[in-house]
């Protein structure tokens, strides 16, 4: 086999098998709400921990852009509606460029250089790339950014290849239509932006490109969110209205300290409480508190992840007993009430205007003895482990409940989502 289609194969399999690395991990959310949870992970889990055990690699776990977190300002809100909108626009894209493209070769049509293809020559990939920009924003881990670049690196070079072998098969004719048309997209705009042409800069340009926003993000995520800080104990709101909340909720656990419970918090270390709702649909994520939040037990899946993608922000404000109730032509509303982790079924409370939530305490261990709080507590060596959680009526300061929880989320030690 001569040495020319010996890198042809090469760059296919490479690029075809980037794209199926990208979307496994990518999809890590869609396979975490199914049954198939574990399965997955059983295979992956290893690979996270042992990118958990080294300061190098660790952020690769890590989070970019909320994801339990209601975005906190317009411009994070703006993002994650992006994201839906190109996970949809990139996914059409691609579906149909690729049926033109594989059509064409059963009829036999040539070039195909009609529909997107008359101004860009590879709009399939811009499709697939699009698309991916938008599940790396619906699950921002650093890792899938990662296996992004790769993706985008692996298929400017199988474009490149399918180039060189087009201009051998189809000779002055292909060329006019490369001078006619961009590579990925319209003359006009590409002209304006283009890769360093040494081999060695262009995959270095990528990764900087890609996982450079990916830091700018996060960083810009870390700043907007609101922290309550009081003693040894930092509260964050998953939503923005409970924000009012957070200081008489954190008085009231510190009254609880300072009286001797909870006696989980200890003095001499730091901790970071989740401020929620009782039946916070995300918090089987960030500790284990009943398996109604595992969501990978639940019979719903395809309705989240429908919501998830097209409802940007309603999957953060519905309870697991929404979709229930759903399913069922049951009133979500009393399904809610009926459903309460407090057991408070009372015809007369509202549960939008509920006075009590459910903080998640994790205690914060960063190795280095140093005391955190605000958004230090979510740095990339900091050690999360799941401590209790409290029920508080937020207007009285009463706490109804005080459980401490295992040192694991409800995906064992999976890492899972801190922002």
């Amino acid at each position: 086999m001569k040495r020319s289609k010996i890198d042809g194969l090469f760059t296919l399999i490479a690029g075809r098998g980037s794209i199926i690395v990208f979307f496994i991990m990518a999809f890590e959310v869609m396979i975490m709400i199914s049954p198939f949870a574990f399965f997955f992970y059983s295979v992956f889990n290893p690979v996270f921990k042992w990118l958990n055990q080294f300061a190098a690699t660790k952020w690769l776990t890590s989070f970019f852009l909320p994801h339990m977190i209601f975005p906190p300002t317009q411009f994070l809100k703006t993002v994650r509606i992006l994201g839906s909108i190109f996970f949809v626009a990139g996914a059409v894209t691609f579906m149909i460029c690729a049926l033109q493209v594989y059509l064409g070769k059963i009829f036999k049509w040539g070039v195909a250089n009609k529909g997107l293809y008359r101004y860009i020559r590879h709009p399939q990939y811009l499709g697939l790339g699009i698309w991916g920009i938008g599940m790396s924003i619906l699950w921002p881990r650093f890792i899938v950014l990662a296996s992004l670049s790769l993706m985008f690196i692996l298929y400017y070079f199988l474009a490149k290849d399918e180039e060189r072998r087009m201009l051998n098969h189809y000779g002055e004719s292909y060329r006019q239509y490369m001078n006619q048309t961009g590579m990925f997209f319209p003359k006009f705009l590409e002209s304006r932006f283009i890769l360093p042409g040494r081999f060695a800069t262009i995959p270095l340009t990528i990764i900087a490109a890609v996982i450079g926003t990916g830091f700018f993000l996060r960083t810009v995520t870390l700043n907007s969110i609101l922290f309550t800080s009081k003693n040894n104990i930092t509260l964050v709101s998953m939503l923005p209205e409970d924000n009012r909340l957070a200081v008489p909720a954190l008085n009231g656990i510190i009254r609880e300290q300072a009286a001797g419970k909870p006696n989980y918090i200890k003095g001499g270390k730091d901790y970071l409480g989740y401020l929620m709702f009782p039946d916070y649909i995300m918090q089987g994520m960030i500790a284990n508190t009943d398996k109604e939040f595992h969501l990978f037990k639940h019979h719903h899946t395809v309705a989240m992840i429908s919501d998830w993608v097209l409802h940007p922000f309603q999957h953060l404000r519905t309870s697991p007993s929404f979709h229930m109730a759903k399913m069922h032509g049951a009133d979500p509303v009393v399904a809610r009430r009926h459903h309460c982790p407090l057991g408070i079924n009372d015809p007369n409370l509202n549960c939008e205007t509920c006075p009590y939530r459910r903080v998640i305490i994790i205690e914060i261990d960063n190795n280095n003895g140093q005391r955190l709080s605000g958004k230090q507590l979510l740095s990339f060596n900091a050690t999360r482990i799941p401590t209790c959680f409290v029920d508080i009526n937020t207007k009285t300061g009463e706490i109804l409940n005080i459980q401490k929880v295992e040192k694991a989320t409800a995906w064992k030690d999976v890492p899972t989502p801190e922002i």
